[in-house]
């Protein structure tokens, strides 16, 4: 606080000439690292300034100014909040140092408290605890993580505990200080605060420029701070949702509380209020008054991991305050800093990274580093920058097979290399097979040694491009990252529907920049070397080329995800799903060989009774895997009618064709049909499978996709373990294969018909939302709706047509393809869909409306926000605008499924871990997640994945449909269906 003279002159957020630690020894240097504050005994002379962060923040961008040009950063990023808060800082600091100041001396300590998140104790004593608070901003969001970095640039402790709220922790340090003879300066103006203002403890109000002590309390509201706990239980607190008492206010409050003394007497004595009306509402809420009191009352006891005595002030740290400045393109404070501690201000950096030539192709080349030096120099720089672009070179697309060839890093625009490990397949034994002369390579621990810090160093922004394969690598060598932006899951958030969301692509859509192409440094057909195989000088260009490209792609998408307002499916669904599919790809699962060894020889011999059939029906024996020889025999020799010939003048011999004939009576076609079906579960996955077990792990370890489909969707390779047919025989049994290991289960959880649930939310459908409600067969109604019968009495065959419709309207079916399914005339099935649409209008309006916002919009949404484009809505080709009409009618009921499911396998893996059991999620199949966990765990497992799978939408959407998930363990993945 400043003197009176000081308040009629002083600009409220002018920065000071000179810094805020001018008065501390070492000022225009100190150390460079964060957490400048030291130790130093408290004592009475001793002044603790605990900043209430979470306040400080949303004033900070409340008051921000309006001007785009100082809100954002070139690349697009929100920084006005950020800037704004710096500036308060700065000031409060200058402020609370000042020796002129009213109050009882200056601080000699000082820290910036923050809550860690919205969930504390107070929820399990009143779940609805804050619930009516929405969640703020998105573009304040995405600034906060900052904001506490630049609390740390600036040396200070930064302090946030789980399950505690900031005030809880400033009433802890509160207490221990007042212990200790010392005083305390809360920077906050929430009433909340004001029961801890004692003799030894004052709040402070920046931006009135005003100290609140207990005379200012009393004068405010009536009491003192003892007695404020029990006032704010009488009024209760809309914005933090406590109930309190319904009618009483804080002037009413306080006239009961000088009547009675304490909430306890009040409430023991209410026959004594004259007031009829207040005094029954009074023994109608006195549960709600005593709730309320426990949710006001500041602990005092938070088990706080740091002694205050080490927030005492130290030397301003102005490099690393410079550092932060520069990156957030803070020029005049930049600038003033550098002034204040005698230091030169940085130049400014070119205005994009596009201005930066690329050393791949204009000029020299990219660095190899070879010595430790030149790798801590770029990791320096790394730090100083605040993001570092990371990549794996590997011998493998397989993460779990592959051996780390190299890193690339790149630390800013053009400046980027390789580090080379097991460059040459000879490498470990001092070999070189690249064709050049063996070059020294620096050892792969000493150099993960070097980076593991780094990489999970949470003031360095770490960037990879699919991330998840460079995660499931390094994690074989006990190497994590965090915090991390993946440009693949960038890309796919902002523009999925608008091309593809590799590198390659990404490079010349964004950057217009043509990459070097794998086949250009290894060559293609039986010459193609791996990585480990190209010459170091064209393999450094290249995948140091692959860093470059995407520290130049975060920046441009990450101003098209803010720009766009797509920045929160990427931050809450698409980002934390990586560590998660890495847990799922390395723990992989196991099969049983013998069971999958059996199906092979069955299949084998039941194949070989369909070849010798179809001998039989064609009179005469023919290579039943050639389509040509299949065409000939066909329309050849039994001169079988439908048949087409291809440009090259073979027989079309596709499926749809020998199911008509094999429809027709045709046993040679049913047979053909029948060897290929069990063909294809015998290559795909009986033997397959088999050969993809892992050397080392005994387990499959597929592969997910995590930005391949236009839904959302997750797509698996490598094996594919999506496609496994569940619907017949065959495809059951070899999901018996899929086994637990000893001593534990599988568990399989799905969730029931989540699309239709979605459909009767978001068409707003009365009668198939009541019907999910009640438990109705949807199919049934559906079917009795249409055919205007009662449900009862509807058949199997009216029924199938009803579900065949239900499903199909969310793929965008038409009488054709509904005419297919069925085995029913076009005319027939354009009836059944007319009617459909009559029985449910609601479903024809969404039909509508979706197909005519994608029209005028070029995409649609999901309930989540996940654009999915459709370039294609107006085109003049007829088959083309016809697939973009039916992806707009399908991608936001698909996408918001999958949308519901990955924000499922996002809070299970916590959920399970919070209460001690050790189920770890192993595959997602379309709506299903599947699990290993110990048998004995299996109940308590089940029940905490289902409640975590059913309730993933919240808070973000509340449904009208309830979900339903069923979970099932059992020693198989069959079994637990």
């Amino acid at each position: 606080p400043r003197t009176s003279s000081q308040r009629a002159t002083g600009a409220r957020f002018a920065l000071p000439v000179a810094h805020p630690f001018a008065h501390c020894p070492s000022a225009s240097g100190g150390a460079t690292s964060p957490g400048m504050s030291t130790h130093a005994p408290l004592d009475a002379d001793s002044r603790l300034y605990l900043v209430d962060g979470s306040a400080y923040v949303f004033r900070a961008y409340h008051g921000m100014a309006n001007a785009q040009a100082l809100t954002r950063k070139s690349d697009g990023m929100p920084v006005g909040a950020i800037q704004v808060f710096c500036n308060m800082l700065w000031k409060l600091l200058a402020d609370a140092q000042n020796e002129a100041a009213e109050h009882e001396g200056v601080a000699t300590h000082f820290a910036v408290v923050f809550d860690h998140s919205s969930y504390t104790f107070r929820n399990d004593l009143y779940p609805d605890y804050k619930a009516n608070r929405g969640d703020p901003p998105q573009d304040l969001l995405t600034q906060i993580p900052h904001i506490k970095d630049a609390v740390r640039a600036f040396g200070l402790p930064c302090i946030e505990q789980e399950g505690y709220e900031a005030d809880d922790i400033m009433a802890t340090h509160a207490r221990l200080v007042g212990e200790r003879g010392a005083r305390t300066v809360i920077v906050s103006s929430d009433k909340d605060l004001t029961q801890l203002v004692t003799d030894r403890c004052v709040m402070y109000d920046p931006m009135k420029d005003r100290v609140i002590d207990e005379a200012a309390i009393r004068e405010r509201y009536g009491v003192g701070p003892s007695q404020m706990i029990e006032l704010q239980a009488l009024m209760g607190d809309t914005s933090d949702n406590v109930p309190g008492v319904p009618g009483i206010g804080p002037k009413t409050a306080a006239q009961l509380l000088e009547a009675f003394g304490t909430l306890d007497d009040l409430l023991a004595r209410t026959d004594e209020i004259k007031q009829k009306k207040r005094r029954e509402t009074l023994e109608a809420h006195a549960d709600d008054a005593r709730l309320s009191r426990d949710l006001v009352t500041l602990r005092r006891d938070v088990p706080v991991p740091d002694d205050p005595a080490d927030f005492a002030l130290g030397p301003l740290p102005t490099e690393n305050l410079l550092a932060f400045f520069e990156t957030m393109e803070f020029r005049t404070l930049t600038r003033r800093v550098a002034e204040a501690g005698g230091m030169e201000a940085p130049k400014a950096p070119p205005s994009a990274p596009q201005d930066v030539p690329f050393a791949s192709r204009e000029g020299g080349g990219y660095e190899t580093i070879t010595d430790m030096a030149a790798l801590d120099a770029i990791l320096a720089e790394a730090a100083d920058s605040g993001i570092l672009a990371v990549d794996t070179e590997t011998d493998s697309l397989n993460a779990m097979r592959a051996r780390l060839v190299g890193v690339c890093l790149a630390s800013r625009p053009g400046r980027a290399a390789y580090v080379p490990l097991l460059h040459g397949r000879g490498a470990e034994a001092g070999l070189d097979l690249t064709g050049e002369a063996a070059v020294p390579q620096l050892a792969t621990e000493d150099v993960l040694a070097r980076l593991r810090p780094v990489l999970t160093d949470p003031a360095i922004l770490k960037v990879g491009q699919n991330l998840k394969y460079d995660l499931v690598v390094l994690s074989q060598h006990d190497v994590e990252i965090a915090p991390y932006d993946d440009t693949m899951l960038m890309s796919y958030a902002a523009e999925c529907g608008l091309g593809g969301h590799g590198m390659d692509e990404l490079s010349e859509r964004h950057l217009g920049h043509k990459t070097i192409a794998f086949s250009e440094v290894a060559g293609t057909g039986k010459n193609k070397k791996t990585f480990d195989e190209i010459p170091l000088k064209e393999a450094t260009d290249y995948a140091a080329e692959d860093a470059d490209v995407t520290l130049r792609l975060h920046a441009a998408l990450k101003a098209k995800l803010f720009a766009d307002g797509l920045t929160t499916i990427y931050e809450t669904v698409e980002r934390p799903l990586v560590p998660v599919i890495r847990d799922m790809e390395t723990a992989g699962v196991k099969i049983d060989r013998a069971v999958l060894s059996r199906l092979s020889g069955d299949f084998a011999q039941r194949m070989a009774a369909y070849e010798d059939a179809a001998f039989d029906a064609a009179g005469e024996r023919f290579n039943i895997a050639s389509p040509k020889q299949i065409g000939d025999v066909l329309f050849g020799k039994l001169g079988l009618p439908g048949g087409k010939k291809t440009k090259t003048g073979a027989w079309q011999t596709g499926a749809t064709l020998l199911e008509d004939l094999a429809g027709q009576g045709v046993d040679v076609a049913s047979h053909i049909l029948a060897w290929r079906q069990l063909s294809k579960l015998k290559s795909t996955y009986t033997d397959a499978l088999v050969a993809a077990v892992h050397p080392d792990t005994g387990r499959i370890h597929t592969s997910f996709s995590l930005a391949q489909t236009i839904t959302g969707r997750l797509s698996s390779s490598d094996p594919n373990l999506q496609n496994i047919p569940i619907r017949t025989e065959e495809g059951r049994k070899i999901r018996q294969a899929f086994v637990a290991e000893e001593g534990n289960v599988i568990l399989a959880a799905d969730y029931s018909q989540i699309e239709l649930r979605l459909l009767a939310h978001m068409a707003d459908i009365p009668e198939l939302k009541r019907a999910f409600k009640d438990g109705i067969d949807v199919h049934a109604l559906t079917a009795s709706e249409m055919f205007e019968t009662d449900i009862d009495d509807v058949t199997g065959d009216q029924r199938r047509s009803a579900k065949m419709i239900n499903f199909g309207i969310i793929y965008g079916i038409s009488a054709f393809g509904l005419s297919a399914r069925l085995g029913i005339d076009r005319a027939r099935a354009g009836d059944y869909i007319r009617s459909y649409f009559e029985k449910f209008p609601g479903i024809k309006a969404y039909v509508d409306g979706t197909t005519r916002a994608a029209r005028e919009r070029g995409y649609v949404e999901t309930l989540f926000g996940r654009r999915s484009h459709t370039p294609n809505i107006k085109s003049p080709n007829q088959n083309m605008r016809a697939f973009a009409e039916r992806q707009a009618v399908n991608a936001p009921i698909q996408g918001t499924a999958a949308d519901v499911v990955k924000r499922a396998m996002v809070r299970v893996p916590p959920a399970l871990r919070a209460e001690g059991l050790r189920a770890r999620m192993l595959l997602q199949v379309h709506d299903e997640l599947v699990f290993e966990c110990p048998e004995a765990e299996a109940d308590a497992a089940k029940a905490v994945i289902v409640r975590a799978m059913e309730g993933a939408p919240h808070p973000a959407v509340d449904l009208s449909v309830p979900l339903l998930v069923e979970a099932n363990a059992a020693r198989d993945w069959e079994a637990a269906h």
